[in-house]
């Protein structure tokens, strides 16, 4: 039975295809993005789906945030998707570290889930799915990492994958499972054009892991396909 997605930074790549793909399943799709205005595509998908429904949200805004949710209040929430990131500069090595950027790249990518996993948790607590997802990335696995460098990047992914491995033990009692994935090297704003996959390809993959996530295989971190990622 379709249910309702939350998904944050909707307007462009995994997170305009994930709504687009559970509209089309007939699921309620609340998405949200930090300049609805500007957001076009997410605008004329609207136009194509009324399940869809449009909210403007800047992850980083904890008084946005509270506000979302008391318009949301009362309303059950199976998949909290936590899409919105922001990578930084790129091809950081040793020495080139901007902390000021470090810290925001923190803010959106790590302490911005945890905040939506606590200012939504009611919801997501009363839904029959009950699963929160943080979309992470393979380069945030500590035994994944050979190569050394991307300071800022890799540090938030890393932080969030514990933050999704906490939540998963603390939140266990009201029957909520949290995950983290990785998306693959996806063909979008932040991949790049010489990525491997199409951003259909890992939602349609993302997806499937979404709707079999269950408490038995909470507190994972899950590639695109269904495999698992070490820390």
């Amino acid at each position: 039975m379709p249910g309702t997605i939350l998904i944050t930074g909707s307007n462009r790549g995994i997170g305009l295809e994930m709504c687009r793909q559970f509209a089309a399943d007939g699921w309620r799709v609340l998405a949200c993005c930090r300049d609805l205005p500007n957001a076009t595509e997410l605008r004329s998908l609207r136009e194509r789906y009324p399940n869809l429904r449009l909210f403007q949200l800047d992850v980083t805004d904890y008084g946005h945030m509270a506000t979302l949710a008391k318009a949301l209040e009362g309303e059950a929430i199976d998949i909290l998707f936590n899409n919105a990131g922001y990578y930084g500069p790129k091809g950081v090595s040793f020495g080139q570290v901007d902390r000021d950027e470090w810290r925001r790249v923190l803010e959106s990518n790590t302490i911005a889930p945890y905040m939506m996993a606590e200012t939504f948790a009611d919801n997501v607590a009363a839904s029959e799915h009950r699963v929160i997802a943080v979309v992470s990335s393979k380069v945030g696995s500590i035994a994944d990492n050979s190569s050394g460098g991307g300071y800022i990047y890799r540090s938030s992914k890393t932080a969030v994958n514990q933050v999704v491995k906490s939540l998963s033990v603390d939140l266990r009692e009201r029957g909520i499972s949290v995950i983290a994935l990785h998306p693959g090297w996806v063909k979008t704003a932040m991949g790049g054009p010489n990525a491997l996959i199409s951003a259909e390809e890992s939602v349609a993959g993302l997806k499937k892991v979404l709707l079999e996530t269950n408490p038995e295989n909470s507190g994972r971190f899950v590639n695109y396909d269904g495999t698992e990622i070490p820390w």
